[in-house]
């Protein structure tokens, strides 16, 4: 037993002497490497990991990224939920951490990032401003972002707080001009602008390269016109304009639109977009929408390179058309997802795309019953369609594509519909040098679905016979071009 009590200390005394020499190693480590592990948290994590160490208590003065993420739990506060106190304390913190980091840092080194993310209230957002305006003036800040979150979630916001969010907004823009005319990046929520108060903002954002609206609109059934010198990406997220037109916006690069409402055949006017290249389009689609002509959204864009479609899982609502009235629209366009197209759906249709798109690359199709309604009362109160095939005929037998290299498929089946499509497109590209097939996507919010909902009885080839199998029925001469990802 002695021996045993002895070991067993000795052993403790081991592991406490090894846990002190990690200590001392890590204490030990560079500046510039520990400044790199810093400024990958959020400041305030990295504050207070230096707050525990002296070695350490220096280097929030030296940190060139700064980014007060406490808005990640903002984003779960709602006023009827948490109380207006808890949102008092959270913006409170923003403004302390800002204020004590941008006081005390060396000027000298460049801020290659400042981030803050916060909820709208006056006087908050008044302090935050001003620390952002006295970073711009005294130091060299190379890119500078602003998120910001209204107390209530869109859910419960009617009209009235819809506009009262905005005139908000607007007072801060009014109030801190420096701060915003030095912003890089701005994310808005939950706000319906006046029709001069867009403009008006992009007027004072010069710097403006990265905007996003989420649950913004000037009005229902409105039009959105967008000039900046310096914007290179716009996002919207869920608003009711009629279409939002890309008027003259020279350094543009990429657009990306979720949900819009179908009030035109198309959500995008585009008008002076040099540089526009990546289109990102996301809709749930229901009976009642109208299908998108990309021979008329395209109509005055031939600079496409990369386009990304995202049903959902539910309607396409994207129509098939005559390769030829698009393949002078398409003729750039490189890469194309087709993302959440629902299962049991003949995926045929989706060859429209490479027949007029004669010079893409990549094609990666997603096929996926990703968090869908399925009680059929609420889908026929939201609109939600049944399934059904979309309707498209080959526009020549022997057609063929000579730059597709590779070809991506997720929620891969050994099924007739997966089967005959890739036969089709093994006959049709006569260069391809990959396809891979992975399995059905996995999501934890899907785990309460209806197993009906999954239509295909088939599953995913996982053994080497199962495999072996399928190559057999493609042909085994593709063996070294078809790869399986489990």
């Amino acid at each position: 037993m002695k021996n045993r009590k002895g070991r067993r200390s000795r052993n403790k005394e081991t592991r406490n002497e090894a846990a002190a020499g990690n200590g001392d190693r890590i204490s030990k480590l560079p500046d510039d490497i520990l400044l790199n592990i810093l400024e990958r948290m959020d400041t305030l994590d990295a504050l207070r990991i230096c707050i525990l160490s002296k070695r350490m208590l220096k280097l929030p003065t030296m940190l060139s990224q700064i980014a007060v993420n406490i808005g990640n739990l903002a984003a779960r506060v709602d006023t009827c939920a948490f109380g207006i106190r808890e949102v008092v304390r959270i913006n409170g913190a923003v403004v302390d951490v800002l204020e004590n980091i941008l006081s005390t840092r060396r000027p000298e080194i460049t801020i290659r990032k400042l981030h803050a993310r916060f909820v709208l209230r006056h006087y908050d957002c008044l302090s935050i401003g001003k620390s952002f305006a006295r970073a711009m003036a005294t130091q060299k800040v190379e890119k500078a972002e602003i998120e910001i979150m209204a107390e209530k979630s869109n859910k419960d916001c009617a009209s009235a707080d819809l506009i009262r969010f905005a005139k908000l907004f607007n007072t801060f823009l009014g109030a801190c001009p420096d701060a915003f005319a030095g912003l890089t990046r701005l994310w808005l929520q939950n706000m319906r602008f006046g029709e001069e108060d867009i403009p008006n903002m992009l007027s004072t954002c010069k710097r403006l390269e990265s905007l996003r609206f989420s649950f913004c609109d000037t009005g229902i059934c409105s039009r959105l016109k967008l000039q900046h010198d310096q914007l290179v990406e716009l996002e919207i997220d869920y608003g009711h304009f009629e279409i939002i037109d890309l008027s003259c916006l020279p350094k543009l690069q990429r657009v990306s639109y979720n949900n819009w409402f179908p009030y035109e055949d198309h959500p995008l006017s585009f008008g002076f977009v040099p540089r526009l290249s990546k289109i990102s389009l996301y809709k749930t689609g229901v009976c009642s929408d109208r299908a998108l002509v990309l021979s008329r959204l395209l109509a005055t864009f031939l600079s496409l390179s990369e386009l990304h479609l995202d049903f959902r899982s539910e309607k396409i609502w994207v129509l098939p058309e005559c390769p030829k009235l698009l393949v002078p629209l398409l003729g750039k366009l490189r890469l194309v997802n087709l993302d959440n197209l629902p299962e049991g759906c003949d995926i045929a249709w989706t060859m429209f795309i490479l027949e007029a798109a004669p010079s893409l690359k990549e094609l990666c199709i997603t096929v996926w019953d990703h968090c869908m309604e399925i009680d059929k009362e609420r889908r026929k109160a939201r609109g939600l369609c049944d399934k059904a095939n979309v309707e498209w005929k080959p526009s020549a037998s022997d057609f063929k594509h000579k730059n597709l290299a590779k070809l991506t498929i997720y929620g891969f089946l050994p099924d007739d519909n997966f089967m005959r499509y890739i036969r089709r497109v093994l006959e049709a590209a006569v260069n391809i040098k990959e396809i891979s097939l992975h399995n059905k996507k996995v999501c934890e919010d899907c785990s309460g679905l209806d197993p009906k909902i999954n239509v295909c009885s088939a599953r995913y080839p996982q053994s080497d016979e199962e495999r072996k199998h399928v190559m057999k029925e493609l042909g085994m001469s593709w063996q070294d071009v078809i790869h399986f990802q489990s």
